[in-house]
Formats: C-alpha cells, structure tokens, sequence
C-alpha cells in the first residue's frame, strides 16, 4: 500500500480522473438501483425490469464500435466532460415518471444515457494507461476499481433508501449532480487528451478535403479495431470470456432484484444493502491488487479471479434453495467482491497493455460493443425465461459463465511452456504492420 499511495501523491491527473469516477460512478449507482426497485414495484413485471436494463445496453451494440474510433480520433478529456455534461442534462425527463403508464419514458433515458456512455467508457480507459508508466499499470487500474466499488458502496446503499424515500425524481437529481461533478475534476486534468500519432494517418487538419478524407477513413479505422481484436492472441481470448460472462450479467441485472425481493423476502433497504456488500469485498480486493498485483500476472489474477468469482455466485443464489435469508446473501456478496476485483484488474490491464494507444479507443469499442450484444441477448432472455424455469435457475447461469470463462482463461492465455503469459506485444494497424498472434 504504501507504493500505491506515492503513486496517487505523485501523479495529480490520475487523482483527479479517479475522484471523478468515484463521483460519477456514485451517482450511476443511486440511478440504478433506483431505477431496478422502481420500476419493478411500479410495475411488478420482470419483463418491464428486462426492457429497463436492454433499453441501456442496446447502445453498446449499436454505437460500442464506433464510439471506440471517435475516442482515438476526439480529444479524450473534452470527450469525457461533454458526456458528463450531456448525460446530467438527459436525466431530467425521469421527474416525470410518476407511474406505470410513464415507464416508457425510463426506457427513452436509458437508452440516451447509455448511448452518450458510449462515448465516455472507451475516452476513459483509453487514457487511464497515458497517465501512468507500465510498471505501475496494475495498481493504477487496481486503485481505479476500489474507486469503481466504493462508488457502489455509497450508491447502492443510497439508491434504495432515495428511491423508497423521495421518489424517481429524487434519483435523478443526484445522478445528474454527480455529472456536473465529475465534469468539473475532469476540467483540472492538464494531461493532453490527444490519442498519439499513428505513421501514416490521414491529416487533422480543417480544410475541406481533409475533413472528408476523416469521415471517410471511419470506416477503415472501424475495421481496424475488429481486425486487431480478433487477431491478436490475447484480445480474442478477452473476447470470448467477454461473450460468455456478459450473457450472465446480463441476467444479474434483470433478475437479481426479483431474487432479493421474492425468493429472500428483502425490503428495498435490503436490496440496496445486498448489492453494496459487493463493493466491500471488492475495495479489499483492490487493495490486495495494488499491493501485490504487480508480483502475479495479470492473466492469472483474471482466471483465477473468475473461477472463484462463479462459484461464491453460484452459493449465493442456491443456498435459499435450503435457507430463506438475507443475511447470507449480503456475506456472499462480501466475499465475492474480492475476487471480481482481481478478476477486474487483470482484465483491464490485459487490454490496456495489448493494444497501442493509437488504437486503444477503437479496439475498446469493439470489445464492448460485443459485451453489449450478449448483455442484451442474457437480459432479454432472462425476462422471458425466468417466467417459465423461475430466478435461480436462470440465475445460476451467471455463475455457471464465470466458472467457464475463467477456466477457459486458464487453458487458453498461456505460452508454449505453458507459463501463464505476462504480456503481448502491442499491434498496429492501418499504416502499420499487423503483427498478430494468430
């Protein structure tokens, strides 16, 4: 800890791009967990749950990519403080939403906000690694995940108690002020947000034929992005792990609301309570990541972090099979935290790593653009589904993709000694030469 805390001390634009995190990232939670609770009690429909939670992914499938090339294009800072801006200023429709006959409206805001999003995920893992040398990558992203859980810890636990207490519009208002926050800490970074150089890329300079040539080229770089992540060894390793576990997320999301409130019998208090117990676990795995994650590779700390990840999952939603509670739900979600931030923290510095900051943008964009295409297709399936098999089963499917995934990570992310890899070479693409690991 201490390395990490003279990292924080001596690099004043990562401080600031975390606290911003942290202030947003609170927010989103306050709306989510809103959100979840409300609609769900406005309603009583797990449908109505699923199209809340598909009408915020769908963007990810159909502007994830395209995003990604306009954050190695665009300034990344400016990009992310217009989101900020723009993402307070479409929540306001939500303080209409009075009733079931306006739920609709939640599904018009999800799915702006999550199209803006697009734009600001892949500016901030993009610039993240630019703020920091790469011995110290792993602790950075390790700090910015205590950051993201202990965002979860204060949202969650005041999503539940405004939504209950003060109502949809109370929800919206806090989400929207974190924006403003996180926009302003972003405004104090001095760090250049300009992606670097690429040989050979087209001018960005303003005359007329350079514009048109920058429009046309979205294109190419758009290929580039999914040529590069299903060429390069490591990045289509990512890939798959992403298309099998974001199938579950995306039925955690739909269904782990009606799991706390019909099969454990929790209060939205509970709810709230349950879903922050995660971030608990996952501070002190962040801490153990940045203490000790530099001495383990970060391709062990994703599969072995997944493994146990999926199977504390899969405890948690089996045991009221047994045992009608609460109380062990919220330990279980203690306990699974700390392995999901390992798990967290070697995923993203294996993509950071393998990807040049050129193309860091785009390739991120295309790797959530498929996490978005399952997330959709698992939280639409398990609206559907779960009416007809019941929550726990189709619930145990997420545990079920992590314990796969992970074991998949396991066999595939080695060398040919079969020593776990410690890190890919960068590829270009474009106007330089593919050097992939088919």
């Amino acid at each position: 800890m201490p390395t990490t805390w003279r990292m924080l001390a001596s690099r004043r634009d990562l401080r600031l791009v975390l606290a911003a995190g942290l202030v947003s990232d609170a927010g989103d939670w306050i709306l989510i967990i809103g959100l979840a609770y409300r609609v769900y009690a406005i309603t009583g429909s797990t449908v109505a749950s699923a199209l809340t939670m598909a009408s915020s992914c769908a963007p990810r499938v159909l502007l994830g990519a395209v995003a990604g090339v306009f954050a190695d294009r665009w300034d990344r800072k400016r990009t992310m403080i217009t989101a900020d801006l723009l993402l307070a200023v479409v929540l306001l429709p939500l303080l209409l939403v009075h009733g079931s006959g306006q739920v609709w409206i939640v599904f018009v805001v999800m799915f702006a906000e999550g199209a803006i999003s697009q734009f600001f995920s892949p500016a901030e893992q993009a610039m993240v690694p630019t703020l920091v040398p790469d011995d110290e990558l792993v602790a950075a992203n390790a700090v910015s995940g205590q950051v993201s859980n202990s965002s979860r810890l204060m949202g969650s636990a005041l999503g539940g108690i405004i939504a209950a207490a003060a109502g949809l519009g109370a929800v919206a208002v806090a989400d929207a002020a974190s924006f403003v926050a996180s926009a302003a800490l972003l405004a104090l970074v001095r760090a250049s947000g300009r992606a670097a150089a690429v040989a050979g890329a087209p001018s960005r300079a303003g005359s007329g034929a350079a514009v048109r040539e920058r429009i046309a080229g979205i294109g190419e770089e758009l290929r580039d992005g999914l040529l590069l992540a299903s060429r390069h060894r490591v990045l289509r390793a990512l890939m798959i792990f992403a298309l099998v576990t974001s199938v579950g997320e995306g039925i955690m999301s739909t269904l782990f609301t009606p799991f706390v409130e019909h099969v454990l019998h929790g209060s939205s208090q509970e709810f709230g309570l349950v879903v922050a117990a995660q971030a608990v676990g996952g501070i002190l795995g962040g801490v153990l990541a940045a203490g000790f994650g530099h001495r383990i590779r970060a391709s062990r700390l994703l599969a072995s972090g997944a493994v146990v990840f999926g199977l504390v999952d899969l405890a948690i939603f089996l045991y009221p099979l047994g045992y009608v509670a609460v109380w062990p739900a919220v330990v279980g979600m203690v306990v699974v935290g700390l392995p999901g931030a390992l798990a967290m923290t070697g995923l993203m510095t294996l993509f950071q790593r393998s990807t040049a900051d050129s193309h860091r943008g785009r390739v991120f964009g295309a790797l959530s653009a498929l996490e978005g295409v399952t997330v959709l297709a698992g939280t639409l399936g398990a609206g559907f589904l779960s009416r007809y098999a019941g929550i726990v089963p189709v619930l145990a499917i997420q545990g079920a993709g992590y314990v796969v995934g992970g074991l998949a990570m396991l066999a595939w992310l080695r060398d040919g000694s079969g020593e776990f890899i410690a890190r890919e070479p960068h590829i270009h693409l474009g106007a330089d030469t593919v050097q992939a690991n088919a």
